[in-house]
């Protein structure tokens, strides 16, 4: 199945409720597999027949469904996320210069309902962490790591859902989108590596402003970036290596389930 987004995941649902073994693939990976064939036709059967190929060679993991709370918590987060945009959205258009009074008391109270809406979903939220013992252990876990507060905790277990789908922090960075894309050939391409971004771009979103916390206020991170500040690195490829520490700090407490200890890590880097 080639599908993405909130409409893939309720067509896979349905499928494996109908007793179908399912894989969600992402479709850059169909196409570049059909590129790789030198596919010249696109129709409904001949995309059918390039996925049915693709399936039958890769092998692609089966999907497997969010337990119901975290679907629940990823929907909230989510839909709390688009009503921010929307909310700057207004700000915008307010900052913008607006000479007629009607309009701007109308952008005035759409901004008033949406933060409204944007306070009572945050009480949701909170609700169903305290009703759910598993995600309030877990959150209260992320919140002892310094960078990372309480609504960040809540988007991160909204977006990873269970620890063990993750055999390793590496598989949860590129998850992500956080391992670095090299480029580079022979002698005369060396260009600077940057972050993939194939990955949840929910997640990364998530740790940009933790990151720059972290920077700071996290022993590990604030170590870890110093020393790539002396090396060169610039200030968004040190911000994005942030942002990856942070996340495998979030997963060695998840996995371990014990509490951030920034002793404990310094001996064990050292």
């Amino acid at each position: 199945m080639e599908a993405t987004g909130r409409y893939g995941e309720a067509l896979a649902r349905f499928l494996i409720e109908g007793g179908h073994r399912v894989s969600v693939v992402n479709p850059k990976r169909i196409k570049a597999y059909g590129d790789s064939k030198l596919r010249r036709n696109k129709s409904d059967k001949a995309d059918a027949l390039l996925i049915a190929e693709f399936c039958l060679k890769e092998n692609p993991r089966l999907w497997e469904p969010l337990q119901a709370e975290i679907y629940e918590l990823q929907a909230m987060v989510r839909y709390l996320h688009a009503l921010e945009k929307m909310r700057q959205q207004e700000r915008n258009r307010l900052s913008a210069g607006l000479s007629s009074p009607t309009v701007r008391e109308q952008i005035e109270e759409h901004i008033a309902y949406l933060e409204a809406k944007m306070s009572e979903l945050r009480d949701n939220i909170q609700v169903h962490i305290k009703r759910n013992r598993d995600l309030k252990r877990q959150k209260d876990l992320l919140v002892s790591i310094p960078g990372i507060g309480e609504l960040t905790a809540v988007k991160i277990l909204a977006e990873i859902g269970d620890i063990r789908r993750f055999k390793s922090a590496k598989k949860l960075a590129a998850y992500a989108g956080l391992t670095p894309y090299q480029q580079d050939s022979g002698y005369s391409v060396h260009k600077r590596p940057r972050l993939s971004k194939l990955g949840n771009a929910h997640l990364r979103k998530a740790l940009y402003l933790p990151a720059i916390v972290a920077k700071t206020h996290n022993p590990i991170v604030h170590a870890f970036c110093e020393r790539l500040s002396s090396y060169g690195k610039c200030p968004m490829a040190v911000i994005g290596a942030a942002m990856h520490k942070l996340l495998r700090i979030a997963y060695g407490v998840l996995k371990s389930g014990r509490p951030f200890n920034a002793d404990l890590a310094l001996s064990s880097a050292s």
